[in-house]
Formats: C-alpha cells, structure tokens, sequence
C-alpha cells in the first residue's frame, strides 16, 4: 500500500542548488535515500538557507553528536575519524559533510539507537528500552492491523524477502523505537535552541502518517512541523509527506544478490 500527500513536486537535479522554497517550520524532517548524494545535497542546501539551530542526525548517537566541536567542522577527515563514520555501516561521510558545515552555529544532536539496544527490544520489549514517556510516544498502544500489516510487508521488502516473518513483528517495533527517538531528540533540540531544527534522516522516518513527526505531534501538538520525502526517478517514497521531489536515481546494482 501506497501512501501520497495531495502536494506532489517534481523538481529536476539542477534546483537543487537553492533551498529557499520551503515553508517555515519549527522543525523540518529532511528525508533521504541514504546512498543518494543528490538528496544530501538537497539536504545541505536546505540546512544553509533556513540556518537552524540545531541539527538531528538519525545516523549519530547521541554520544557520537557530543564529540562535534567547531573546531573539527573545519576538518572533514578528523571530524569523520572522531565520529567513528567507517565503522558505522552509513555510505560515504563525504556525502554527509556539507550538511555538517551548511549551518556553523547549530549544536549537533544524535538520535540513532545504538545496535545492542535496537537488539534488545527482542528479549526487553519496546517499551523497556525506550524507557521513561514510551506511553506518551505511543508506544504501548498496538498498531491497527492494517498498518501493522503494511509495516511488516516493508520490512520484508527492504530485507529482500529474506527475514523470517516471526522476526517482523520486532523489526517494525525497532522502527517504531526510532521514530520515538528522532521525535524525543527533535523536541529536545527545539527546546534547548527555541529553533528552528533540522532532521536528518531517511524517508521512513521522516513520513508524516506515521514516522517521526507522527510521534512528535502526538507529544507536542502545537510544534509546527515540515516533512520532505525525497525519491527517485518518478518513484515517491512511501508514505505521506508536504513535499515529494524526486531526483535521478543511482547505480545500486543488485542490493539482494547477497541473500541468494
């Protein structure tokens, strides 16, 4: 099942080099296909003209987002080597860096789940492991099954069908895990910063039906939020979003060929 926002936007490679065209907002989830320089660029683009005051990153702990100084911004290889980038399982910090750099005052916070605790959601249960307010993030209230079912079919198609299907009931409740956590830090940065902030992350998180802003408006309704999905060659993510742009897409070979 497909997902659309009425507002559906085509925009060509080229216009990704201004970010003014977005609405104001108090915080602003930038979705992303990890491995698309083209839409971290769009990312950076954004991030430099709206100049938030802090930036969310799905990709850092919050640990990782507390090493970030001023000084190491000047220094891609050291800013890189101090966040233990290539042993982190993200594409290229190349990608990554401009987005780092396109706001120089903002503070850096981490939203990731480290891997031990996303694992022991398996033998702790979601709520044990997000700890304190998972009642008010949702979490202890049971998708309807019609979700829970299009969730679980997402799950096994981004694992190439081969996820043995007892394990995706835990693999949507780790996802949920992380949107509760991308909003918990957003709110936190708006809070600290009276922002604007900036989220960085991939598009299943950053979808407004369900993702991160789902879990932000249920704790703090009266944040205005802004959702970007960005997708590939006429092909929009799934889920609902205020803007859908679409760039070119990029040679992935075949991602499944490790599983057969």
């Amino acid at each position: 099942m497909r997902f659309f926002f009425a507002l559906f936007v085509l925009i060509a490679p080229a216009a990704y080099a201004d970010g003014g065209d977005l609405p104001s907002a108090d915080v602003l989830f930038l979705g992303e296909q990890h491995d698309n320089p083209a839409h971290h660029a769009r990312q950076a683009a954004i991030v430099a003209d709206v100049r938030p005051a802090a930036l969310v990153f799905e990709m850092l702990t919050p640990d990782q987002a507390g090493r970030v100084t001023s000084g190491l911004l000047a220094d891609q290889q050291a800013l890189e080597t101090t966040l233990g980038w290539r042993d982190s399982g993200w594409p290229d910090f190349a990608m990554y860096y401009p987005i780092f750099t396109a706001a120089p005052g903002a503070r850096i916070y981490g939203a990731a789940v480290p891997r031990e605790r996303a694992r022991a959601v398996m033998s702790d249960g979601i709520l044990a492991v997000f700890g304190d307010d998972a009642d008010a993030y949702g979490l202890s209230d049971p998708l309807p099954a019609d979700q829970q079912a299009t969730r679980e079919a997402l799950q096994l198609e981004a694992h190439c069908d081969a996820m043995p299907e007892e394990m995706l009931p835990m693999m949507v409740d780790i996802q949920r895990l992380r949107d509760a956590r991308l909003a918990q830090e957003a709110l936190r940065a708006l809070q600290d910063t009276g922002g604007p902030v900036a989220v960085i992350t991939g598009n299943g998180h950053a979808r407004l039906d369900w993702g991160a802003p789902a879990a932000l408006s249920r704790v703090a309704p009266g944040v205005s939020l802004f959702a970007l999905g960005q997708g590939e060659e006429a092909r929009a993510p799934d889920g609902s979003f205020d803007r859908v742009e679409t760039t070119a897409g990029v040679d992935r070979g075949d991602p499944c060929a490790a599983f057969r």
